[in-house]
Protein backbone atom coordinates (compact mmCIF):
# COMPACT_ATOMS: atom_id res chain seq x y z
CA UNK A 1 0.00 0.00 0.00
CA UNK A 2 2.89 2.44 1.34
CA UNK A 3 4.60 2.45 -2.29
CA UNK A 4 1.41 2.16 -4.59
CA UNK A 5 0.37 5.39 -2.62
CA UNK A 6 3.60 7.08 -3.76
CA UNK A 7 4.23 5.59 -7.39
CA UNK A 8 0.25 4.64 -8.19
CA UNK A 9 -2.67 5.74 -6.29
CA UNK A 10 -1.57 9.38 -5.57
CA UNK A 11 -4.62 10.97 -6.69
CA UNK A 12 -4.77 14.33 -8.28
CA UNK A 13 -6.24 17.19 -5.24
CA UNK A 14 -8.65 18.30 -8.04
CA UNK A 15 -10.25 16.86 -11.26
CA UNK A 16 -10.10 13.04 -10.49
CA UNK A 17 -10.32 10.67 -14.11
CA UNK A 18 -12.22 7.65 -14.21
CA UNK A 19 -8.35 5.69 -13.67
CA UNK A 20 -8.04 7.76 -10.55
CA UNK A 21 -11.48 6.68 -9.27
CA UNK A 22 -11.08 3.22 -10.13
CA UNK A 23 -7.29 3.23 -8.23
CA UNK A 24 -8.72 4.64 -5.26
CA UNK A 25 -11.72 2.63 -5.37
CA UNK A 26 -9.58 -0.62 -5.56
CA UNK A 27 -7.11 0.68 -2.81
CA UNK A 28 -10.07 0.97 -0.28
CA UNK A 29 -11.69 -2.47 -0.97
CA UNK A 30 -8.33 -4.63 -1.08
CA UNK A 31 -7.88 -2.43 2.72
CA UNK A 32 -11.11 -3.13 4.06
CA UNK A 33 -10.57 -6.94 2.53
CA UNK A 34 -7.29 -6.83 4.83
CA UNK A 35 -8.95 -4.77 8.18
CA UNK A 36 -12.10 -7.05 7.96
CA UNK A 37 -11.62 -10.70 7.02
CA UNK A 38 -9.63 -11.51 9.97
CA UNK A 39 -12.12 -10.72 12.36
CA UNK A 40 -14.61 -12.19 10.29
CA UNK A 41 -12.55 -15.74 10.31
CA UNK A 42 -14.24 -17.46 13.42
CA UNK A 43 -17.91 -16.66 11.74
CA UNK A 44 -16.75 -18.26 8.37
CA UNK A 45 -15.21 -21.47 10.55
CA UNK A 46 -18.34 -21.51 12.30
CA UNK A 47 -20.52 -21.49 9.73
CA UNK A 48 -18.30 -24.33 7.61
CA UNK A 49 -18.81 -26.28 10.51
CA UNK A 50 -22.85 -26.02 10.53
CA UNK A 51 -22.93 -26.49 7.06
CA UNK A 52 -21.28 -29.87 7.80
CA UNK A 53 -23.27 -31.18 10.73
CA UNK A 54 -26.26 -30.41 8.83
CA UNK A 55 -25.47 -32.41 6.07
CA UNK A 56 -26.26 -29.36 3.45
CA UNK A 57 -25.53 -30.82 -0.10
CA UNK A 58 -22.72 -28.17 -1.53
CA UNK A 59 -19.33 -28.92 -0.26
CA UNK A 60 -18.45 -26.36 3.11
CA UNK A 61 -15.70 -24.57 1.58
CA UNK A 62 -17.91 -23.59 -1.48
CA UNK A 63 -20.62 -22.81 0.65
CA UNK A 64 -18.38 -20.81 3.22
CA UNK A 65 -17.02 -18.85 -0.29
CA UNK A 66 -20.13 -17.76 -0.58
CA UNK A 67 -20.44 -16.67 2.93
CA UNK A 68 -17.36 -14.69 2.82
CA UNK A 69 -17.90 -13.38 -0.38
CA UNK A 70 -21.50 -11.76 0.81
CA UNK A 71 -19.52 -10.44 3.71
CA UNK A 72 -17.15 -8.80 1.76
CA UNK A 73 -19.56 -7.45 -0.82
CA UNK A 74 -20.77 -5.07 2.16
CA UNK A 75 -17.69 -3.66 2.46
CA UNK A 76 -17.18 -2.86 -1.04
CA UNK A 77 -20.04 -0.81 -0.72
CA UNK A 78 -18.65 0.97 1.78
CA UNK A 79 -15.15 1.26 -0.20
CA UNK A 80 -17.22 2.84 -3.04
CA UNK A 81 -18.94 5.24 -0.41
CA UNK A 82 -15.79 6.10 0.98
CA UNK A 83 -13.42 6.83 -2.49
CA UNK A 84 -16.60 9.31 -3.41
CA UNK A 85 -16.14 10.81 0.09
CA UNK A 86 -12.12 10.92 -0.81
CA UNK A 87 -13.20 12.69 -3.75
CA UNK A 88 -14.85 15.46 -1.78
CA UNK A 89 -13.03 16.08 0.65
CA UNK A 90 -9.98 16.13 -1.60
CA UNK A 91 -11.65 18.37 -3.74
CA UNK A 92 -12.41 20.86 -0.62
CA UNK A 93 -8.93 20.67 0.71
CA UNK A 94 -10.05 18.85 3.59
CA UNK A 95 -7.45 15.79 3.41
CA UNK A 96 -4.14 15.97 1.60
CA UNK A 97 -3.39 13.51 -1.21
CA UNK A 98 -2.18 10.66 1.32
CA UNK A 99 -5.81 10.78 2.58
CA UNK A 100 -5.06 12.85 6.06
CA UNK A 101 -7.21 15.27 7.30
CA UNK A 102 -5.69 18.76 6.76
CA UNK A 103 -8.17 20.74 9.49
CA UNK A 104 -7.76 20.28 13.02
CA UNK A 105 -11.77 21.01 13.12
CA UNK A 106 -12.33 18.36 10.33
CA UNK A 107 -10.12 15.56 12.40
CA UNK A 108 -11.49 16.33 15.81
CA UNK A 109 -14.75 16.18 13.94
CA UNK A 110 -14.44 12.45 13.04
CA UNK A 111 -12.89 12.02 16.37
CA UNK A 112 -16.12 13.21 18.15
CA UNK A 113 -19.09 11.65 15.70
CA UNK A 114 -16.68 8.13 16.62
CA UNK A 115 -16.86 8.41 19.71
CA UNK A 116 -20.22 9.41 20.32
CA UNK A 117 -21.21 6.55 18.26
CA UNK A 118 -19.11 3.97 20.07
CA UNK A 119 -21.60 5.18 22.96
CA UNK A 120 -24.88 4.70 21.27
CA UNK A 121 -27.29 1.84 21.65
CA UNK A 122 -27.03 1.07 17.79
CA UNK A 123 -23.33 0.17 18.26
CA UNK A 124 -24.06 -2.32 20.97
CA UNK A 125 -27.32 -3.13 18.97
CA UNK A 126 -24.74 -4.24 15.96
CA UNK A 127 -22.02 -5.40 18.06
CA UNK A 128 -24.33 -8.19 19.80
CA UNK A 129 -25.26 -9.52 16.40
CA UNK A 130 -21.41 -9.43 15.32
CA UNK A 131 -20.04 -11.62 18.62
CA UNK A 132 -23.34 -13.66 18.95
CA UNK A 133 -22.86 -15.27 15.41
CA UNK A 134 -24.81 -18.95 16.92
CA UNK A 135 -27.88 -16.87 17.48
CA UNK A 136 -27.45 -14.85 13.99
CA UNK A 137 -27.56 -18.67 11.93
CA UNK A 138 -30.03 -19.85 14.31
CA UNK A 139 -32.33 -17.43 12.79
CA UNK A 140 -31.18 -16.40 9.32
CA UNK A 141 -30.16 -20.16 8.32
CA UNK A 142 -31.07 -21.03 4.73
CA UNK A 143 -29.60 -23.77 2.77
CA UNK A 144 -27.90 -23.47 -0.57
CA UNK A 145 -25.55 -21.23 -2.06
CA UNK A 146 -27.44 -18.08 -3.14
CA UNK A 147 -28.43 -18.36 0.96
CA UNK A 148 -25.06 -18.72 1.86
CA UNK A 149 -24.63 -14.94 0.13
CA UNK A 150 -27.25 -13.30 1.63
CA UNK A 151 -26.34 -14.53 5.08
CA UNK A 152 -22.69 -12.88 4.95
CA UNK A 153 -24.49 -10.13 3.28
CA UNK A 154 -26.77 -10.02 6.00
CA UNK A 155 -23.76 -10.33 8.91
CA UNK A 156 -21.02 -8.31 7.02
CA UNK A 157 -24.14 -5.67 7.02
CA UNK A 158 -24.19 -5.73 10.81
CA UNK A 159 -20.52 -5.67 10.75
CA UNK A 160 -20.39 -2.56 8.72
CA UNK A 161 -22.91 -0.83 10.85
CA UNK A 162 -20.61 -1.52 14.10
CA UNK A 163 -17.42 -0.57 12.72
CA UNK A 164 -18.43 2.27 10.18
CA UNK A 165 -17.55 5.33 12.57
CA UNK A 166 -13.95 3.54 13.14
CA UNK A 167 -13.40 3.25 10.15
CA UNK A 168 -13.95 6.93 9.06
CA UNK A 169 -11.10 7.91 11.82
CA UNK A 170 -8.74 6.91 8.92
CA UNK A 171 -9.37 10.36 7.02
CA UNK A 172 -8.45 11.58 10.47
CA UNK A 173 -4.84 9.52 10.71
CA UNK A 174 -4.19 8.96 7.31
CA UNK A 175 -5.68 6.47 5.24
CA UNK A 176 -1.90 5.37 4.31
CA UNK A 177 -0.78 5.48 7.50
CA UNK A 178 -0.43 1.63 8.24
CA UNK A 179 0.30 1.59 11.80
CA UNK A 180 -3.05 3.32 12.20
CA UNK A 181 -4.76 0.78 9.77
CA UNK A 182 -3.16 -1.77 11.61
CA UNK A 183 -4.28 -0.74 14.88
CA UNK A 184 -8.03 0.10 14.04
CA UNK A 185 -7.66 -3.30 12.44
CA UNK A 186 -6.03 -4.83 15.88
CA UNK A 187 -9.27 -3.07 17.95
CA UNK A 188 -12.13 -4.06 15.76
CA UNK A 189 -10.30 -7.78 16.42
CA UNK A 190 -10.54 -6.88 20.34
CA UNK A 191 -14.21 -5.57 20.39
CA UNK A 192 -15.80 -8.45 18.64
CA UNK A 193 -13.55 -11.31 20.73
CA UNK A 194 -12.91 -9.50 24.13
CA UNK A 195 -14.92 -10.52 27.06
CA UNK A 196 -15.59 -7.11 28.02
CA UNK A 197 -16.58 -5.91 25.33
CA UNK A 198 -19.05 -3.11 26.18
CA UNK A 199 -16.57 -1.94 28.70
CA UNK A 200 -14.08 -1.65 25.48
CA UNK A 201 -16.22 -0.07 23.19
CA UNK A 202 -17.28 2.50 26.09
CA UNK A 203 -13.73 3.37 26.91
CA UNK A 204 -12.53 4.01 23.38
CA UNK A 205 -15.58 6.05 22.86
CA UNK A 206 -14.53 8.21 25.85
CA UNK A 207 -11.03 8.50 24.61
CA UNK A 208 -12.18 9.41 21.27
CA UNK A 209 -14.64 12.47 22.71
CA UNK A 210 -11.73 13.73 24.70
CA UNK A 211 -9.10 13.08 22.00
CA UNK A 212 -11.50 15.37 19.48
CA UNK A 213 -12.40 18.20 22.57
CA UNK A 214 -7.81 18.07 23.16
CA UNK A 215 -7.41 19.08 19.54
CA UNK A 216 -10.26 21.32 18.83
CA UNK A 217 -9.24 23.79 22.20
CA UNK A 218 -5.47 23.50 21.98
CA UNK A 219 -3.70 26.23 21.59
CA UNK A 220 -2.17 26.85 17.93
Amino acid sequence: MDVGAKMIIMPAMQHWTAWDLFLVFLMWTIMMIAMMVPSASPVVLLFARINRHRNERQSALLASGHFLLGYLTAWTGFSLVATLAQWGLLSAALVSPMMASTSNVFGAGLLLVAGLFQLSPLKYSCLAHCRSPVGFFATEWRPGLLAAFKMGLKHGSYCLGCCWALMGLLFAFGVMNLLWVAALSAFVLLEKLAPANVFTSRLSGLLFVGWAAWIFFRPG
